[in-house]
């Protein structure tokens, strides 16, 4: 008779990492950037926000590839699940996850990936070509599927629940952030219609 134990074993202490490690990430990166955006601590010590914002970016990428890291050691530690073991199909997931991330780096470029909202580096407009017009938030539901990828790929139970947990925190921090951010751009336009009526009240 099959037990939990033969598909996931939540004892070791590799699978307890990946699991802080895919916590911290956006929690830390929510906190830093709502600080910067109210008192500046980052465009303070670098002098610009860009260069706080290029500080932020290696430091949440740098992150990502620790997690990445962890999460496939916990994996290389769980027991292998038949059932779940899917290559093709985890092999596709993590194409079409990648596909989504990389395209949408590179249609909002450095500091519209990597929050510079926060830091007073916003962008003209909206973008709205690929891969936004497929998803709203293509960077975590990529990510999303990078995850679940891999898990399937390598047949791990344990890498199905750690995608939960991926989907679950992008999710909420997604109810966190996009209020935020929308507000960010309704106070510019706010602003540039006040200049505009001043403008022409004098």
């Amino acid at each position: 008779m099959t037990t939990l134990s033969d598909f996931l074993d939540l004892s070791q202490s590799s699978f307890k990492c990946a699991a802080l490690s895919i916590a911290f990430n956006p929690i830390f990166w929510n906190i830093v950037a709502r600080a910067e955006y109210r008192k500046h601590y980052l465009t303070r010590i670098f002098g610009n926000p860009y260069y706080g914002c290029y500080f932020l970016a290696i430091a949440i990428f740098a992150l990502g590839i620790v997690r990445d890291h962890v999460y496939q050691l916990a994996l290389e530690d769980q027991p292998y699940y038949a059932p779940v073991h899917q290559p093709i199909l985890g092999g596709v997931l993590f194409a079409v996850g990648s596909v989504l991330v990389l395209s949408s780096m590179y249609a909002l470029g450095v500091t519209g990936t990597y929050l510079g909202d926060y830091f007073g580096i916003l962008m003209d407009a909206p973008v709205t070509g690929f891969p936004f017009n497929v998803t709203g938030s293509p960077m975590y539901w990529g990510s999303t599927l990078n995850f679940l990828g891999v898990a399937l790929y390598k047949g791990k139970v344990a890498g199905i629940l750690l995608t939960a947990e991926v989907f679950i925190l992008y999710w909420f921090a997604l109810q966190w952030e996009d209020p935020f951010t929308a507000e960010i751009y309704a106070k510019r336009e706010r602003e540039r219609a006040k200049a505009k009526q001043g403008g022409k009240s004098q």
